[in-house]
């Protein structure tokens, strides 16, 4: 860290509710993060088992 930062007014944890309630983070194991590039990926995919478990449910 740079010297000419200066952190002495700083809140620790200042927006970390805030930020707590408006995300879902989600930690991928490697091989699955090398397969999906991106979270548009992995929600399309996601949407498609979603869907195929919906039809299997339907289905009995």
């Amino acid at each position: 860290m740079l010297t000419e930062y200066d952190f002495s007014d700083a809140v620790r944890g200042k927006y970390a509710e805030r930020f707590a309630e408006g995300s879902n983070v989600i930690v991928l194991d490697a091989d699955v993060a090398k397969v999906f590039n991106d979270a548009a990926a992995v929600n399309s995919a996601l949407r498609l088992l979603a869907e195929s478990a919906r039809s299997s449910e339907k289905a009995s």
